[in-house]
This record gives C-alpha cells, structure tokens and sequence, in this order.
C-alpha cells in the first residue's frame, strides 16, 4: 500500500521508535496520523503538524480500545508499536509481576488492537498492519527473559493474524529489530541503531509489501545466525545473564 495520503494509527507515540513512527509517516505523506499515548501531553510538540492527531489510549485497557476504534473508523494503516521491558530474568526476578505486564502490553494490547481495528482496516479496503517484534522473538536474552517470552509471543500472533486478515486484503507485517537506540534500550550492551532508520526500513517494507522486515544490522546478522545454527546462537545470547 502506499504511505502517501495513508491514515496511520500508531499506539505508544510518545517517545523512542513510536515517535519516530509518527514523523516518519508525516514525512512520507500521510494525510493523517493518530499518535496515541496513556499521557497526551507527551504529545504536544507532535500536535504543531495538523495531520497529527493526539488519542489518549493505555493498550491494556480492551474497553477502551474498542471505544477508539470506533471513533477513528477511517484508518488504513496501524503500527502496534506500544511496549515495555522490564529487563528481568525468568527465574532470577523477585516475582512474576514484570511478565505479566510484559505480557499484557507487548501480547494482549497487540492482540486487542488488532482484533478491535482489523474490521476498520477491512471497511477501508484491507490496509496494512505493522506489529513491532523484536530479534529476541526468535530467541531468548536472558537478560530480558520475560521481554523475550512476550515478543516471541508477538511473533506467533503475527503468523495467526496474517493468515486470518488474508481473506480481507490486509497486509500483516512483523518487524524484527535489534537494539534500537532508545530510551528503552540506553543500558543494553549491543550496538543501536536509530529509530528513523528503522522507521525508513518498515515504511518502506509497507509499500513493497514485505511481510517479515529485519530493519536493522544486527537484525539481519542473528537472523542468519538463527537460521543457520540456532542453538550455537541460543548458547551465545545465553551468556548475556540478568544480574
């Protein structure tokens, strides 16, 4: 599908890559764009381009997402951006807290935005749909254990939607980056690579209609790395242990 004159809905668009969603789809000439946060005055400096559009919206709430995607009917393209990392380990965290709200927020608010906004897509003529995954989708960093867990989650989702939205014409495309250079990722020992180019990279997988989107160098490097020897991979980003 093309960007240009598109109708962008992109949740957790206050700061780091969603943020950068939104510019970047300003940018490539979308006529509107719905930049959603739990607090929108985090938004405010976004609201000076008139095609922005400020949504308070907290993804683990399914009440609410219903409500929006009722009131915003006129959107073709979602970014399923939202997320959180607690950065804890499985076993070495003080109780499950961190992977249930991992899980609720990376997983269930994904799953509901979706399931909320897919007939919106399918009443406008398919659209795309972006879920923003992570490498660790397809395997563990110990260090972010639970993180992991929900992003692989992430992955699976994704595989059942696209397959589900094909009959519609929606495109379902899942991105798989590396550390990104945000605030989420400040401590993490692993070169990082700036939102706008991973923002470039999805962007344009949209338009071409890629489906599985490695926007990243180190992305693409464990991605082959998986692929070609996984439990040597397993073994190497095991070594990265929670403290």
């Amino acid at each position: 599908m093309d960007i240009k004159n598109s109708v962008a809905f992109v949740t957790g668009a206050n700061r780091g890559i969603g943020r950068a969603f939104v510019e970047g789809l300003l940018q490539a000439g979308a006529a509107k764009v719905y930049a959603s946060a739990r607090d929108v005055s985090k938004l405010a400096d976004l609201t000076s381009d008139p095609r922005v559009v400020p949504i308070s919206l907290d993804v683990s709430d399914a009440d609410q997402i219903l409500r929006v995607a009722a009131a915003h009917d006129d959107v073709t393209l979602l970014v399923n951006n939202a997320g959180v990392a607690a950065f804890q380990g499985l076993i070495s965290a003080d109780d499950i807290s961190p992977a249930r709200s991992e899980m609720e927020i990376n997983y269930f608010g994904t799953l509901n935005m979706t399931r909320a906004f897919a007939p919106v897509l399918a009443k406008n003529g398919g659209g795309a749909l972006v879920n923003l995954a992570s490498i660790a989708s397809y395997v563990n960093f110990p260090v972010l254990g639970s993180y992991s867990a929900s992003k692989a989650a992430v992955h699976s989702l994704t595989q059942g939607i696209r397959a589900e939205l094909n009959a519609q014409g929606t495109l379902v495309l899942g991105v798989y980056p590396g550390p990104i250079d945000t605030d989420m990722a400040e401590n993490f020992p692993m070169d990082k690579t700036p939102p706008a180019d991973v923002v470039q990279s999805v962007l344009s997988a949209v338009e071409s209609g890629t489906e599985d989107v490695y926007p990243d160098p180190v992305a693409v490097e464990m991605h082959a790395g998986i692929l070609g020897d996984p439990k040597a991979m397993e073994r190497q980003v095991g070594e990265m242990l929670p403290e």
